[in-house]
């Protein structure tokens, strides 16, 4: 699929054709391209567009070049990240003659927002740079969403584990056992936002080259040095989520282990408590002949009261030693 876009008193407005007005035209985003679609941007371009899999190379050589007076920038970035499980993908940046061409496979949500702002409101989207300069503002601005989301999911994680509202120690063992995927998944998610961060990093310090070598540009370049402070800080945001993720998943795994050897108190307690009764129960079961014990009038009552008050003394010294 294509949409194309053309500049309207500095706004954007989407047409419904590519060669319509393919002069007019300053951005084209291509979504999940096929071969003709490729092939019909190269001849309007007159650059190759790049395919899947030269997008995803992992080389980081092959993420930013310039050639034959394009310039290539690819960004990882995540889709569908307000569910359970989001999407990590390349998103490909090519500036040529002017105008913008983005290719990808997935569906970033600042790609559905920012025509619909941009249309609505002047964000200075003059040619191929500008846009991408407001593309890129809106992605930040998308990223840092995730991460203030993802600082809120932290802390409610945090006063799970230290405030738990389960009585039961069974429940809370269910509990911790949620938590800990929860801490996962959240782990999982903020090292992919840092990873799209790390990216993007590179993308602005290289469009901050092209920008430089346009003596005009200079309000672009105030704007790319700006995007490139915003990403630094998100940067620092991540790495402090990230520190707080693996306090936390040592906080859980420690509550854990207190409530194992709670646990283990309480049978260590219940087994010294009943041993010496047992032992005693076990003299007078022997089926010895001679046992003046059991010609006594009390004997029993006597057996039975040695028997309580050996389990009453060792149970009296824990609490008296604050062991229980």
């Amino acid at each position: 699929m294509i949409r194309a876009f053309v500049t309207d008193k500095d706004r954007l407005r989407q047409v419904p054709d590519l060669f319509d007005m393919h002069e007019k035209i300053v951005w084209a985003d291509l979504m999940q391209p096929t071969k003709e679609e490729e092939a019909a941007i190269e001849k309007w371009i007159g650059v190759d567009v790049p395919t899947r899999e030269e997008m995803e190379e992992i080389e980081i050589s092959s993420r930013l070049y310039s050639e034959d007076g394009a310039y290539f920038m690819t960004a990882t970035l995540p889709a569908h990240a307000d569910g359970e499980t989001h999407v990590m993908g390349p998103v490909t940046f090519v500036l040529a003659k002017g105008k913008l061409i983005t290719v990808r496979y997935h569906e970033p949500r600042a790609f559905k927002t920012f025509p619909m702002r941009a249309e609505n409101a002047n964000l200075n989207c003059m040619d191929g740079q500008s846009i991408l300069i407001a593309l890129l503002e809106a992605i930040v601005d998308r990223l840092a969403d995730l991460l203030e989301r993802a600082s809120s999911d932290v802390i409610d994680i945090s006063h799970r584990i230290f405030h738990p509202t389960e009585k039961k120690a069974s429940k809370r063992d269910q509990g911790f056992q949620i938590i800990l995927r929860q801490i996962g998944r959240e782990e999982l998610f903020i090292s992919n936002i840092q990873d799209s961060l790390v990216s993007l990093q590179r993308v602005t310090g290289f469009l901050g080259n092209i920008t430089i070598a346009d003596p005009h540009e200079k309000e672009l370049r105030a704007r790319v040095k700006t995007l490139s402070r915003d990403i630094l800080s998100l940067t620092a945001h991540a790495e402090s989520l990230s520190q707080k993720i693996i306090f936390l998943l040592d906080a859980t795994l420690g509550m854990i282990n207190i409530e194992q050897n709670a646990i283990i108190k309480i049978v260590s307690v219940a087994a010294v408590v009943f041993l010496p009764p047992t032992l005693v129960a076990s003299i007078y079961g022997m089926n010895f002949d001679l046992m003046p014990e059991l010609k006594w009038e009390y004997g029993y009552p006597l057996a039975v009261g040695v028997m309580v008050l050996a389990a009453v003394l060792p149970f009296w010294w824990f609490k008296r030693r604050g062991w229980l």
